[in-house]
């Protein structure tokens, strides 16, 4: 990892873990860790560019597809791919086609960028989880097998005990809140090699009082209404919430910081 690094360009590639969610901003577009990244790499370096390919809802296939070469023609110094959580995430997840398109995603990226750059994604504690955590732990051990023999960077939020606690999460139970985006975009600036600004991203949040039987359960049931029973609704239709949507950045330009 190269100390105090000066990088010039960086092209995010994923799902709506890249693209922001649920970081909103006040003009209602979403920020996210992606975005604060680059901010921060635009204040040490002049005429900065950034791009934002990542769609909601994306399978790994779909992020190959649609993502990978375009990202990879872009020839920036950094290039983020974070893909395939959505697919574990399925009923019926052929994990050994999964794995391919990982590593064919990998092996187009690393040799157009100066960096690429990994990712073992976060996950909080809870039954969902459980279920499907044989899968993600096999995603994960795909990543840092392609990272050491592509000598990419793996920034491990699995392992973070901060991203585990539910007040990191959105009321959807799917994404970070903006202090979690937050951490997110911190963890990556330290291992690109860039002085910390905050040492303590990794450190859980002081404890407070749970809430009660009565609140958990309304709140269990808020989320089923909302969130739950829309997305198992998009499954079982095929259709997906990122169906005909634009990346939000999709040409590199030079970063500015939006004004609403």
């Amino acid at each position: 990892m190269q100390t105090n690094p000066t990088h010039t360009s960086l092209v995010a590639v994923g799902d709506s873990f890249t693209e922001g969610m649920s970081d909103l901003r006040p003009d209602g577009s979403y920020r996210g860790w992606a975005d604060l990244l680059a901010g921060r790499m635009a204040t040490v370096t002049p005429g900065f560019r950034y791009a934002n390919l990542a769609v909601r809802g994306k399978l790994i296939g779909q992020i190959v597809d649609e993502q990978v070469a375009v990202a990879a023609a872009m020839e920036p110094d950094v290039i983020t791919l974070v893909g395939g959580l959505n697919d574990t995430l399925r009923p019926k997840c052929d994990m050994g086609r999964v794995r391919g398109l990982l590593t064919e995603a990998v092996e187009r990226l690393a040799p157009s960028c100066k960096q690429l750059v990994l990712m073992r994604s976060p996950a909080r504690q809870g039954p969902v989880q459980a279920r499907f955590r044989p899968r993600m732990e096999e995603l994960f051990a795909t990543v840092d097998d392609l990272a050491a023999r592509h000598d990419a960077l793996v920034v491990d939020l699995y392992d973070a005990p901060s991203l585990s606690d539910p007040r990191m999460w959105d009321v959807d139970r799917l994404h970070l809140t903006a202090e979690g985006h937050r951490r997110v975009a911190e963890a990556v600036w330290q291992t690109l090699g860039y002085d910390p600004e905050d040492t303590e991203w990794c450190t859980p949040m002081p404890a407070t009082l749970p809430h009660g039987f009565v609140a958990r359960r309304v709140e269990d049931a808020r989320f089923a209404r909302r969130h739950l029973l829309p997305w198992i609704g998009r499954r079982l239709t095929g259709r997906s919430s990122g169906d005909g949507r634009r990346p939000k950045r999709a040409e590199l330009l030079p970063y500015e910081e939006p004004t609403a």
